[in-house]
């Protein structure tokens, strides 16, 4: 009888470990819905009522420059991680963020693997270029390890979640951050983010004065 209450508590204790949130993600902006798989910009992530211990990654991600771009231009981390700034570019660049948390700057550099940049404090991060001033990418530092992008066609799903409420966040570089309580497994769930902010937004080169014209603005 023993080993059948043993058997018992394993699987149940193997279904709480194994809850899930899944749902799909629409972005509109000025009332009409973008392709789906522009949801992929966007980031969900779940934060337990009570915290889980959260390990920054073994290796450094990566944020590279590539035709005056970051890219991935999205990146979610685990706080504690790192970032590396490789430049793919024939061009200088300067990555650079003056977010209140995580303020950095890897100076001017050209092609090469670049500079690592740790990231202690949860939050978002802005990523600019001193050189050029159309390029951002963005950094979110979650401090929860539950974290997903939708694929191409909007869907998500968040597996292996603790047992129990929490907060689920959809988060966007465009929109107000999306939050509901709630606990995991229970019914998909089908999510609008309407986009309200412009792609760059206005802002100063990283010593707080209007960007120049670029020397290689033909690139």
């Amino acid at each position: 009888m023993r080993a059948g209450w043993l058997v018992l508590a394993m699987v149940v204790s193997a279904s709480l470990r194994a809850a899930e949130l899944s749902g799909s993600v629409v972005l509109v902006s000025e009332g009409q819905a973008l392709r789906s798989e522009e949801a992929a910009d966007a980031v969900v992530y779940f934060r337990p009522a009570h915290p889980t211990k959260v390990a920054p990654a073994a290796a450094p991600y990566v944020m590279g420059t590539q035709r005056k771009q970051f890219m991935p231009r999205i990146l979610p981390i685990t706080v504690g991680s790192a970032v590396r700034f490789p430049n793919r570019d024939p061009i200088l660049h300067n990555a650079f963020s003056t977010s209140p948390a995580n303020t950095f700057d890897v100076g001017v550099y050209g092609n090469g693997d670049g500079e690592t940049v740790a990231f202690p404090q949860a939050g978002y991060v802005r990523v600019f270029c001193n050189v050029h001033a159309s390029m951002i990418g963005h950094i979110l530092v979650l401090d929860t390890p539950y974290f997903t992008r939708p694929d191409a066609s909007g869907a998500f799903t968040l597996k292996n979640l603790p047992a129990g409420s929490g907060d689920l966040v959809v988060w966007h570089d465009r929109a107000t951050p999306w939050h509901q309580k709630l606990a995991a497994g229970g019914k998909p769930l089908a999510i609008q983010l309407d986009l309200t902010q412009k792609r760059v937004p206005p802002h100063l080169n990283k010593f707080g004065k209007p960007y120049g014209r670029a020397s290689d603005a033909g690139y």
